[in-house]
């Protein structure tokens, strides 16, 4: 993952220990003076959202601990690797698009952030400027050209 994605997911998990779990466990005292807590909903719901959170915890935590960072300003390269700035040619619709390459957890394609498992950055990768393919999409096959690659 990029060093920017490694951040969010810290900022993450830091949000889900401090602010997360002491809200759910205000919740869980709450829905405890309502009484018997074998008929309780609030209760019952309260310790379901504290499992999804724990376990939310615990996923960021594995993804952390195993996270391999690379910082694309620190790359180099003629071709469409990781991390690199793509910009496309949209053959079929003339427009240009450009994307990062950029690891599961931090793609978001409003923020021109493409996953590495994506369709177009698995046809894109290994090429270089000029390079035309022809990428396989849920909406049909879209042709690109590729026009620059860059690393900032």
């Amino acid at each position: 993952m990029t060093k920017q994605g490694y951040e969010a997911l810290v900022e993450k998990l830091r949000k889900c220990k401090t602010v997360d779990r002491q809200k759910i466990i205000k919740e869980i005292e709450v829905a405890r003076g309502f009484g018997d807590l074998s008929e309780n909903a609030e209760y019952e719901a309260a310790k379901e959202k504290q499992g999804f959170v724990e376990k939310q915890i615990k996923e960021l935590e594995q993804k952390l601990a195993y996270a391999q960072v690379i910082d694309p300003s620190t790359l180099s390269s003629d071709k469409v690797i990781f991390g690199a700035t793509v910009c496309l040619e949209d053959l079929d619709r003339d427009e240009k698009i450009h994307y990062r390459i950029v690891g599961v957890d931090e793609a978001d394609v409003e923020q021109g952030k493409i996953s590495i498992n994506s369709p177009i950055a698995r046809a894109i990768i290994g090429k270089e400027e000029g390079d035309c393919v022809e990428v396989h999409t849920p909406g049909g096959i879209r042709n690109y050209a590729i026009l620059e690659i860059n690393f900032k």
